[in-house]
């Protein structure tokens, strides 16, 4: 029998009364915040907004718990964003949506930071028993979504990044599970000479931590070639997003190349307001496992396909809730 974890990518909405207080600090806006930089009262809402969304997930009675990232302007570029050697650019738009971040630039030697550890051990206090579950942009993300302008190249500028990944997550507290959040693999594939190079930058990541580690990746199918390098990494788990894209080459790279014991199914649309039921997100997975030919998991991540800050406050509560009760369901048999 399949173990069924519920759980999210993370980067939730902020909060509507947040996004006001916000607001009226200091004419704040969105992107007019040096993260990292927050006076004592901006810190505040942030702390109490991250509370919310903590006792949200736990309420709903998800598997593991997120921080939520909702200070995350940037989205998946924050980690880069706020640290000492990179400046921030002009605005980008950030994949194919109506979203924006700042072009982080890096000027000098990515070193330790400790921002998201920091998140994560204020997440910890907040919990009992409940399992916490960090989240990161994956190394091959993270490093297309800055600009290099330090290191010699592309895959020294990948190295690099996957070393500075690493290095934050040895200063995290303990965590369960650490999901690698790879939409970059589906929308700039990487190149022959760089694709080569993205396991070994994963398990820098990997030895930095005792958790399951897993490999989201979303916004449509892998590339055949990618995946099967991606198959090299030692991770606990590949993801992937079954609501947008090519869903029968997505199937045809895991029957034919093969995936990890463990799997993780984006099959929640977190980009669509509309709420799937638990039982439609049930039929979801026995659907996507029998398609799976001669593996048996033993455990599958049941999660949404994308981060959750494309939705409304309430949707994204009311996902969680699907997400979760899952367990209520009788369990998959594959």
């Amino acid at each position: 029998m399949t173990e069924l974890v519920s759980t999210t990518p993370g980067l939730y909405p902020l909060p509507d009364w947040a996004k006001q207080d916000l607001s009226d600090l200091k004419g704040h806006q969105k992107h007019d915040l040096i993260s990292g930089d927050e006076g004592p009262e901006i810190v505040d809402v942030y702390d109490r907004a991250r509370e919310e969304v903590v006792s949200e997930q736990v309420d709903a009675g998800l598997d593991r718990i997120v921080e939520g990232q909702l200070r995350w302007d940037d989205m998946l570029a924050h980690p880069l964003t706020v640290h000492e050697n990179v400046e921030t650019g002009g605005i980008v738009r950030y994949y194919d949506n109506n979203n924006f971040y700042r072009d982080p630039q890096v000027k000098g030697e990515l070193t330790f930071s400790g921002d998201v550890a920091a998140e994560l051990d204020a997440t910890s206090e907040l919990l009992d028993d409940e399992a916490l579950q960090a989240v990161l942009p994956g190394p091959y993300t993270l490093a297309e979504l800055a600009t290099n302008e330090y290191y010699d190249d592309d895959a020294a500028f990948l190295d690099a990044v996957g070393e500075f990944l690493a290095g934050e997550v040895d200063a995290f507290p303990e965590h369960e599970t650490l999901f690698l959040l790879e939409p970059s693999l589906v929308t700039d594939a990487p190149d022959e000479d760089l694709d080569e190079r993205v396991p070994d930058a994963i398990d820098r990541i990997v030895d930095a931590t005792d958790a399951d580690v897993v490999v989201q990746s979303y916004w449509g199918a892998l590339e055949e070639k990618v995946y099967a390098h991606l198959m090299d990494a030692n991770v606990d788990a590949l993801g992937f997003d079954f609501v947008a894209g090519d869903r029968d080459q997505t199937l045809y790279n895991i029957n034919e190349y093969g995936t990890k014991d463990d799997i993780a199914l984006g099959l929640v649309n977190g980009q669509n307001t509309l709420v799937e039921s638990p039982e439609t997100v049930h039929e979801r997975v026995e659907w996507t496992l029998d398609r799976i030919a001669n593996k048996s998991f033993d455990r599958a991540y049941v999660t949404t396909n994308t981060e959750l800050f494309y939705l409304p406050e309430n949707r994204a509560t009311e996902k969680l809730t699907a997400l979760a009760e899952i367990a209520n369901i009788p369990e998959v048999k594959a």
